[in-house]
Protein backbone atom coordinates (compact mmCIF):
# COMPACT_ATOMS: atom_id res chain seq x y z
CA UNK A 1 0.00 0.00 0.00
CA UNK A 2 1.27 3.53 1.15
CA UNK A 3 -0.73 5.99 -1.35
CA UNK A 4 -2.58 8.39 0.71
CA UNK A 5 -5.16 10.94 -1.42
CA UNK A 6 -6.92 12.99 0.95
CA UNK A 7 -9.97 15.25 0.55
CA UNK A 8 -10.15 18.56 1.97
CA UNK A 9 -12.69 21.23 1.41
CA UNK A 10 -15.16 24.23 2.79
CA UNK A 11 -17.21 21.88 5.01
CA UNK A 12 -20.78 21.13 3.75
CA UNK A 13 -19.03 20.83 0.16
CA UNK A 14 -19.89 17.28 0.11
CA UNK A 15 -16.20 16.12 0.96
CA UNK A 16 -18.22 12.74 2.97
CA UNK A 17 -20.46 11.62 0.28
CA UNK A 18 -17.13 11.62 -2.49
CA UNK A 19 -15.54 9.33 -0.02
CA UNK A 20 -18.05 7.11 0.26
CA UNK A 21 -18.54 6.80 -3.15
CA UNK A 22 -14.81 5.79 -3.50
CA UNK A 23 -14.75 3.42 -0.69
CA UNK A 24 -18.13 1.92 -1.99
CA UNK A 25 -19.72 2.44 1.97
CA UNK A 26 -22.80 0.67 1.05
CA UNK A 27 -20.65 -2.67 1.36
CA UNK A 28 -19.06 -1.46 4.51
CA UNK A 29 -22.48 -1.48 6.57
CA UNK A 30 -21.27 -4.85 7.14
CA UNK A 31 -18.49 -3.67 9.19
CA UNK A 32 -20.22 -2.28 11.67
CA UNK A 33 -17.97 -1.61 14.41
CA UNK A 34 -20.15 0.64 16.74
CA UNK A 35 -19.31 3.80 18.76
CA UNK A 36 -16.54 5.12 16.71
CA UNK A 37 -18.00 8.11 14.44
CA UNK A 38 -14.00 9.13 13.42
CA UNK A 39 -13.16 5.86 11.90
CA UNK A 40 -15.82 5.93 9.14
CA UNK A 41 -13.45 8.60 7.04
CA UNK A 42 -10.98 6.30 6.00
CA UNK A 43 -11.23 3.42 3.88
CA UNK A 44 -9.58 2.08 0.70
CA UNK A 45 -10.09 2.44 -2.83
CA UNK A 46 -9.82 0.57 -5.74
CA UNK A 47 -10.06 1.34 -9.52
CA UNK A 48 -8.55 0.02 -12.64
CA UNK A 49 -6.46 -2.30 -10.56
CA UNK A 50 -5.16 0.39 -8.58
CA UNK A 51 -5.47 0.26 -4.87
CA UNK A 52 -4.82 3.64 -2.65
CA UNK A 53 -6.24 4.62 1.05
CA UNK A 54 -9.01 7.78 0.84
CA UNK A 55 -9.09 10.17 3.79
CA UNK A 56 -11.88 12.38 4.43
CA UNK A 57 -10.43 15.36 6.74
CA UNK A 58 -14.15 16.84 7.36
CA UNK A 59 -14.68 14.78 10.45
CA UNK A 60 -11.41 16.44 11.97
CA UNK A 61 -12.38 19.95 11.82
CA UNK A 62 -14.18 21.25 15.42
CA UNK A 63 -17.75 23.26 15.83
CA UNK A 64 -18.82 23.14 12.33
CA UNK A 65 -20.77 26.10 12.91
CA UNK A 66 -18.05 28.49 13.47
CA UNK A 67 -15.13 26.92 11.35
CA UNK A 68 -12.28 28.99 11.73
CA UNK A 69 -9.93 29.17 8.66
CA UNK A 70 -7.18 28.56 10.29
CA UNK A 71 -8.70 25.19 11.26
CA UNK A 72 -9.18 24.27 7.71
CA UNK A 73 -5.49 25.80 7.05
CA UNK A 74 -4.38 23.51 9.58
CA UNK A 75 -6.14 19.95 7.98
CA UNK A 76 -5.06 21.12 4.71
CA UNK A 77 -1.53 21.41 5.86
CA UNK A 78 -1.04 18.61 7.27
CA UNK A 79 -3.27 16.80 4.30
CA UNK A 80 -0.28 18.12 1.97
CA UNK A 81 2.15 17.17 4.08
CA UNK A 82 1.38 13.23 4.46
CA UNK A 83 -0.51 12.47 1.28
CA UNK A 84 0.28 11.90 -1.91
CA UNK A 85 -2.40 13.68 -3.90
CA UNK A 86 -5.37 15.56 -2.72
CA UNK A 87 -8.74 16.29 -4.16
CA UNK A 88 -10.12 20.14 -3.90
CA UNK A 89 -13.93 20.20 -3.69
CA UNK A 90 -15.77 22.87 -4.54
CA UNK A 91 -19.56 23.54 -4.28
CA UNK A 92 -20.68 25.25 -7.80
CA UNK A 93 -24.54 26.45 -5.66
CA UNK A 94 -22.64 28.68 -3.31
CA UNK A 95 -19.33 29.69 -5.70
CA UNK A 96 -16.38 30.68 -4.92
CA UNK A 97 -15.45 31.59 -1.47
CA UNK A 98 -12.55 33.68 0.35
CA UNK A 99 -11.80 29.71 2.30
CA UNK A 100 -11.97 28.61 -1.16
CA UNK A 101 -9.07 30.85 -2.16
CA UNK A 102 -7.01 30.32 0.85
CA UNK A 103 -6.66 26.81 0.56
CA UNK A 104 -6.03 27.00 -3.35
CA UNK A 105 -3.16 29.11 -2.52
CA UNK A 106 -2.01 26.54 0.86
CA UNK A 107 -2.59 23.86 -2.40
CA UNK A 108 -0.51 25.85 -4.91
CA UNK A 109 2.28 25.94 -2.39
CA UNK A 110 2.45 22.01 -2.04
CA UNK A 111 3.98 20.19 -4.65
CA UNK A 112 1.40 17.48 -4.92
CA UNK A 113 -0.83 16.64 -7.28
CA UNK A 114 -4.23 18.52 -6.70
CA UNK A 115 -7.31 17.38 -8.60
CA UNK A 116 -10.07 19.79 -8.56
CA UNK A 117 -13.97 19.17 -8.30
CA UNK A 118 -16.72 21.25 -8.88
CA UNK A 119 -19.06 19.44 -6.44
CA UNK A 120 -23.33 19.40 -7.38
CA UNK A 121 -23.03 19.43 -11.21
CA UNK A 122 -25.96 17.79 -11.52
CA UNK A 123 -27.26 19.91 -15.03
CA UNK A 124 -25.49 21.15 -18.17
CA UNK A 125 -26.10 24.43 -16.67
CA UNK A 126 -24.03 24.36 -13.42
CA UNK A 127 -21.22 23.24 -15.60
CA UNK A 128 -20.96 26.53 -16.70
CA UNK A 129 -20.93 28.03 -13.09
CA UNK A 130 -18.01 25.89 -12.59
CA UNK A 131 -16.11 28.12 -14.97
CA UNK A 132 -15.19 30.61 -12.00
CA UNK A 133 -13.04 27.69 -10.29
CA UNK A 134 -10.49 28.31 -13.14
CA UNK A 135 -8.77 31.57 -11.04
CA UNK A 136 -7.58 29.61 -8.67
CA UNK A 137 -4.66 28.49 -10.89
CA UNK A 138 -5.18 24.88 -9.87
CA UNK A 139 -5.40 23.21 -13.81
CA UNK A 140 -8.22 20.84 -14.76
CA UNK A 141 -11.47 21.04 -13.58
CA UNK A 142 -13.56 17.29 -12.52
CA UNK A 143 -17.61 18.71 -12.89
CA UNK A 144 -19.49 15.61 -10.67
CA UNK A 145 -21.93 15.25 -8.68
CA UNK A 146 -21.38 13.00 -5.74
CA UNK A 147 -24.47 11.88 -4.77
CA UNK A 148 -25.29 10.51 -8.11
CA UNK A 149 -22.28 9.56 -9.08
CA UNK A 150 -21.97 11.61 -12.51
CA UNK A 151 -18.45 12.35 -13.44
CA UNK A 152 -16.55 10.24 -10.41
CA UNK A 153 -15.29 7.74 -12.71
CA UNK A 154 -13.15 10.46 -14.19
CA UNK A 155 -12.29 11.45 -11.70
CA UNK A 156 -11.12 8.04 -10.11
CA UNK A 157 -9.43 7.49 -13.21
CA UNK A 158 -7.12 10.64 -13.43
CA UNK A 159 -6.66 9.76 -9.48
CA UNK A 160 -5.51 6.35 -9.91
CA UNK A 161 -3.16 7.46 -13.23
CA UNK A 162 -0.80 8.91 -10.61
CA UNK A 163 -0.87 6.24 -8.21
CA UNK A 164 2.48 4.35 -8.13
CA UNK A 165 2.38 1.27 -8.22
CA UNK A 166 3.91 -0.49 -5.28
CA UNK A 167 6.58 -2.74 -6.53
CA UNK A 168 8.98 -2.94 -3.89
CA UNK A 169 10.35 -6.30 -3.40
CA UNK A 170 8.54 -7.39 -0.13
CA UNK A 171 10.52 -7.82 2.65
CA UNK A 172 10.50 -10.92 3.71
CA UNK A 173 10.78 -10.08 7.23
CA UNK A 174 8.20 -9.91 9.54
CA UNK A 175 6.79 -6.49 9.44
CA UNK A 176 6.20 -4.98 13.73
CA UNK A 177 5.21 -1.71 13.90
CA UNK A 178 5.14 0.65 16.75
CA UNK A 179 1.67 2.69 16.80
CA UNK A 180 -0.01 4.51 19.60
CA UNK A 181 -0.80 8.72 20.20
CA UNK A 182 2.40 11.05 20.19
CA UNK A 183 4.09 10.91 23.93
CA UNK A 184 3.21 7.58 25.01
CA UNK A 185 7.22 6.37 24.25
CA UNK A 186 7.23 4.75 21.24
CA UNK A 187 10.75 5.90 20.65
CA UNK A 188 12.09 5.08 24.12
CA UNK A 189 10.45 1.49 23.37
CA UNK A 190 12.57 1.76 20.05
CA UNK A 191 15.80 2.26 22.00
CA UNK A 192 15.22 -0.05 24.83
CA UNK A 193 14.50 -2.92 22.36
CA UNK A 194 17.89 -1.87 20.21
CA UNK A 195 19.79 -0.50 23.22
CA UNK A 196 23.18 -0.23 21.98
CA UNK A 197 24.23 -3.45 20.12
CA UNK A 198 24.85 -1.33 16.80
CA UNK A 199 27.15 -3.79 15.59
CA UNK A 200 24.02 -6.53 15.26
CA UNK A 201 21.37 -4.36 14.58
CA UNK A 202 21.19 -2.72 11.24
CA UNK A 203 19.55 -0.15 9.65
CA UNK A 204 17.40 -0.27 6.60
CA UNK A 205 16.78 2.42 4.08
CA UNK A 206 12.31 2.97 5.10
CA UNK A 207 10.64 2.27 2.24
CA UNK A 208 7.69 3.77 4.77
CA UNK A 209 8.33 7.36 4.55
CA UNK A 210 9.12 9.29 7.38
CA UNK A 211 9.48 6.19 9.68
CA UNK A 212 12.39 4.34 11.01
CA UNK A 213 13.22 0.59 10.06
CA UNK A 214 15.22 -1.22 11.63
CA UNK A 215 16.92 -4.65 11.53
CA UNK A 216 16.34 -6.80 14.89
CA UNK A 217 18.21 -10.17 14.76
CA UNK A 218 19.16 -11.23 18.15
CA UNK A 219 17.84 -13.66 20.76
CA UNK A 220 16.62 -15.93 18.38
CA UNK A 221 14.30 -13.43 16.19
CA UNK A 222 14.76 -11.58 13.54
CA UNK A 223 12.23 -8.79 12.08
CA UNK A 224 11.94 -5.13 11.16
CA UNK A 225 11.17 -3.07 13.66
CA UNK A 226 9.44 0.27 12.35
CA UNK A 227 9.42 3.08 14.73
CA UNK A 228 6.71 6.01 13.38
CA UNK A 229 7.67 8.49 16.01
CA UNK A 230 10.68 10.73 16.46
CA UNK A 231 10.21 11.84 12.45
CA UNK A 232 7.84 13.95 12.93
CA UNK A 233 8.57 17.26 10.87
CA UNK A 234 7.37 20.76 12.74
CA UNK A 235 5.37 22.36 10.50
CA UNK A 236 4.59 25.87 10.57
CA UNK A 237 1.27 24.92 11.69
CA UNK A 238 0.31 24.02 15.22
CA UNK A 239 -0.58 20.61 14.53
CA UNK A 240 -4.12 19.54 15.60
CA UNK A 241 -2.63 15.63 16.75
CA UNK A 242 -4.89 13.77 16.02
CA UNK A 243 -5.72 13.99 12.24
CA UNK A 244 -1.84 14.33 12.33
CA UNK A 245 -1.50 11.08 14.52
CA UNK A 246 -4.44 8.62 12.31
CA UNK A 247 -2.70 10.06 9.13
CA UNK A 248 0.81 8.76 10.15
CA UNK A 249 -0.96 5.47 11.80
CA UNK A 250 -2.52 4.67 8.51
CA UNK A 251 0.51 4.54 6.27
CA UNK A 252 2.82 2.43 9.23
CA UNK A 253 -0.09 0.11 9.68
CA UNK A 254 -0.79 -0.66 6.13
CA UNK A 255 3.12 -1.45 5.84
CA UNK A 256 2.98 -3.92 8.73
CA UNK A 257 2.42 -7.42 9.92
CA UNK A 258 1.22 -6.75 13.30
CA UNK A 259 1.15 -3.70 14.98
CA UNK A 260 2.13 -3.05 18.89
CA UNK A 261 -0.37 -0.25 20.31
CA UNK A 262 1.51 1.60 22.92
CA UNK A 263 -0.93 3.43 25.63
CA UNK A 264 0.08 5.47 28.47
CA UNK A 265 -1.06 3.65 31.68
CA UNK A 266 -1.10 7.08 32.98
CA UNK A 267 -3.85 8.37 30.96
CA UNK A 268 -5.93 4.92 30.47
CA UNK A 269 -7.42 3.63 27.05
CA UNK A 270 -8.75 6.52 25.19
CA UNK A 271 -11.23 7.30 22.12
CA UNK A 272 -7.87 8.00 20.20
CA UNK A 273 -6.44 4.39 21.14
CA UNK A 274 -9.72 2.99 19.72
CA UNK A 275 -9.46 4.60 16.74
CA UNK A 276 -5.96 3.50 15.75
CA UNK A 277 -6.85 0.20 16.89
CA UNK A 278 -9.81 0.17 14.68
CA UNK A 279 -7.57 0.72 11.77
CA UNK A 280 -5.46 -2.06 12.64
CA UNK A 281 -8.19 -4.18 12.62
CA UNK A 282 -9.78 -2.83 9.33
CA UNK A 283 -6.34 -3.37 7.89
CA UNK A 284 -6.27 -7.29 9.29
CA UNK A 285 -3.28 -6.74 11.15
CA UNK A 286 -1.81 -8.45 14.15
CA UNK A 287 -2.24 -6.59 17.36
CA UNK A 288 -0.35 -6.54 20.63
CA UNK A 289 -1.47 -3.58 23.48
CA UNK A 290 1.44 -2.19 25.28
CA UNK A 291 0.66 -0.51 28.60
CA UNK A 292 3.74 1.33 28.76
CA UNK A 293 4.85 3.91 31.85
CA UNK A 294 3.41 1.05 34.42
CA UNK A 295 6.36 1.89 36.80
CA UNK A 296 4.07 5.41 37.26
CA UNK A 297 0.95 4.14 38.21
CA UNK A 298 -0.34 3.46 42.05
CA UNK A 299 -0.45 0.07 42.44
CA UNK A 300 -3.41 -2.52 43.84
CA UNK A 301 -3.56 -5.96 44.13
CA UNK A 302 -5.85 -6.13 41.45
CA UNK A 303 -4.46 -2.99 39.14
CA UNK A 304 -3.28 -4.94 36.42
CA UNK A 305 -6.85 -7.22 36.34
CA UNK A 306 -8.94 -4.44 36.84
CA UNK A 307 -6.77 -1.85 34.05
CA UNK A 308 -7.27 -4.98 31.77
CA UNK A 309 -10.63 -5.21 32.27
CA UNK A 310 -11.38 -1.53 31.07
CA UNK A 311 -9.00 -2.20 27.81
CA UNK A 312 -11.44 -5.44 27.24
CA UNK A 313 -15.15 -4.09 27.26
CA UNK A 314 -14.07 -1.07 25.41
CA UNK A 315 -12.95 -3.19 22.65
CA UNK A 316 -15.20 -5.95 22.85
CA UNK A 317 -16.27 -8.03 21.07
CA UNK A 318 -12.70 -8.76 19.56
CA UNK A 319 -10.87 -8.77 22.82
CA UNK A 320 -8.81 -11.57 22.17
CA UNK A 321 -5.97 -9.65 22.21
CA UNK A 322 -2.81 -9.87 24.21
CA UNK A 323 -1.87 -6.81 26.71
CA UNK A 324 1.40 -6.20 28.30
CA UNK A 325 2.06 -3.86 31.23
CA UNK A 326 5.82 -2.13 30.26
CA UNK A 327 7.55 0.43 31.25
CA UNK A 328 9.74 1.70 27.70
CA UNK A 329 12.31 3.23 30.52
CA UNK A 330 13.00 0.77 33.45
CA UNK A 331 13.02 -2.20 30.78
CA UNK A 332 10.43 -3.81 32.56
CA UNK A 333 9.03 -7.21 30.80
CA UNK A 334 10.57 -5.64 27.42
CA UNK A 335 11.28 -9.72 26.31
CA UNK A 336 7.75 -9.85 26.71
CA UNK A 337 7.21 -7.53 24.12
CA UNK A 338 9.44 -9.34 21.69
CA UNK A 339 7.99 -12.71 22.37
CA UNK A 340 4.69 -12.16 22.10
CA UNK A 341 4.81 -10.37 18.59
CA UNK A 342 6.20 -12.94 17.42
CA UNK A 343 3.70 -15.50 18.58
CA UNK A 344 0.76 -13.26 16.97
CA UNK A 345 2.93 -12.94 13.85
CA UNK A 346 2.74 -16.68 13.61
CA UNK A 347 -0.38 -17.24 14.84
CA UNK A 348 -1.94 -15.28 11.68
CA UNK A 349 0.06 -17.02 9.34
CA UNK A 350 -0.51 -20.20 10.72
CA UNK A 351 -2.80 -22.92 8.33
CA UNK A 352 -4.91 -25.37 9.46
CA UNK A 353 -5.74 -28.40 7.92
CA UNK A 354 -9.52 -28.90 6.41
CA UNK A 355 -9.77 -32.33 8.40
CA UNK A 356 -8.63 -31.05 11.50
CA UNK A 357 -11.13 -27.88 11.27
CA UNK A 358 -14.20 -30.36 10.12
CA UNK A 359 -13.73 -32.35 13.24
CA UNK A 360 -13.69 -29.57 16.05
CA UNK A 361 -16.26 -27.22 14.16
CA UNK A 362 -18.49 -29.50 12.70
CA UNK A 363 -19.09 -31.02 16.23
CA UNK A 364 -19.60 -27.62 17.65
CA UNK A 365 -22.26 -27.06 14.61
CA UNK A 366 -23.74 -30.24 15.89
CA UNK A 367 -23.53 -29.43 19.86
CA UNK A 368 -25.66 -26.00 19.19
CA UNK A 369 -27.07 -25.53 15.30
CA UNK A 370 -27.62 -22.48 13.77
CA UNK A 371 -31.59 -21.46 14.87
CA UNK A 372 -33.95 -22.25 11.93
CA UNK A 373 -35.11 -19.04 10.12
CA UNK A 374 -38.58 -18.36 8.72
CA UNK A 375 -39.32 -22.30 9.56
CA UNK A 376 -36.23 -23.30 7.74
CA UNK A 377 -33.59 -25.65 9.06
CA UNK A 378 -30.21 -23.92 8.20
CA UNK A 379 -27.20 -26.60 7.96
CA UNK A 380 -23.45 -26.13 7.61
CA UNK A 381 -21.90 -28.90 5.73
CA UNK A 382 -18.00 -28.01 5.78
CA UNK A 383 -15.80 -25.66 6.65
CA UNK A 384 -12.00 -24.49 4.94
CA UNK A 385 -9.81 -22.06 5.73
CA UNK A 386 -8.95 -19.92 2.17
CA UNK A 387 -5.39 -19.69 0.82
CA UNK A 388 -5.09 -15.77 1.79
CA UNK A 389 -3.03 -13.57 3.86
CA UNK A 390 -5.09 -13.47 6.49
CA UNK A 391 -7.06 -15.99 8.06
CA UNK A 392 -10.44 -16.53 6.53
CA UNK A 393 -12.74 -19.40 6.81
CA UNK A 394 -15.54 -20.21 4.65
CA UNK A 395 -18.38 -21.99 5.84
CA UNK A 396 -20.47 -23.89 3.22
CA UNK A 397 -24.88 -23.86 3.61
CA UNK A 398 -27.64 -24.97 2.65
CA UNK A 399 -28.74 -20.58 3.39
CA UNK A 400 -26.18 -18.70 4.22
CA UNK A 401 -28.16 -15.87 4.28
CA UNK A 402 -30.10 -16.84 7.30
CA UNK A 403 -26.59 -17.01 9.31
CA UNK A 404 -27.07 -14.25 12.01
CA UNK A 405 -24.60 -12.22 13.68
CA UNK A 406 -24.38 -13.85 17.19
CA UNK A 407 -23.83 -17.49 15.26
CA UNK A 408 -21.43 -16.02 13.62
CA UNK A 409 -19.90 -15.02 16.53
CA UNK A 410 -20.28 -18.22 18.25
CA UNK A 411 -18.51 -20.18 15.48
CA UNK A 412 -15.81 -17.25 15.69
CA UNK A 413 -15.31 -17.92 19.41
CA UNK A 414 -15.35 -21.47 19.45
CA UNK A 415 -11.94 -21.00 16.55
CA UNK A 416 -10.31 -19.35 19.06
CA UNK A 417 -11.17 -21.77 21.74
CA UNK A 418 -9.72 -24.13 19.68
CA UNK A 419 -6.57 -23.18 17.56
CA UNK A 420 -4.53 -19.58 18.80
CA UNK A 421 -5.33 -16.84 17.36
CA UNK A 422 -4.57 -14.24 19.88
CA UNK A 423 -4.00 -10.96 18.83
CA UNK A 424 -5.19 -11.65 15.20
CA UNK A 425 -8.39 -10.42 13.16
CA UNK A 426 -9.87 -13.24 11.60
CA UNK A 427 -12.95 -13.32 8.99
CA UNK A 428 -15.68 -15.60 8.22
CA UNK A 429 -17.59 -15.89 5.39
CA UNK A 430 -20.70 -17.92 4.50
CA UNK A 431 -21.23 -19.62 0.59
CA UNK A 432 -23.66 -21.25 -0.84
CA UNK A 433 -23.74 -25.25 -0.80
CA UNK A 434 -26.43 -27.37 -1.78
Amino acid sequence: MGNIVAIVGRPNVGKSTLFNRFVERREAIVDNESGVTRDRLYGHCFWNGKTFSVVDTGGYVNNSDDIFEQEIAKQVNIAVEEADAIIFVLDVQTGLTDLDVSVAELLRRSKKPVFLVANKVDTNAKITDSYEFYNLGLGEIFCISAINGSGTGDLLDSVSSIIKDENIVPDTLPRVTIVGRPNVGKSSLTNALIGEERNIVTNIAGTTRDSINTRYNKFGFDFTLVDTAGVRRKTKVNEDLEFYSVMRAIRAIENSDVCMLMIDATIGFEAQDQNILNLIRKNKKGIVILVNKWDLVEKSTNSVRDFTKTIMDKIAPFNDIPVLFISALTKLRIHNVIETAMKVYSNRIQRISTGKLNDIMLEAIEAYAPPTNKGKYIRIKYVTQLPTPTPVFAFFANLPQYIKDPYKRYLENKLRENFDFSGVPITLVFRDKD
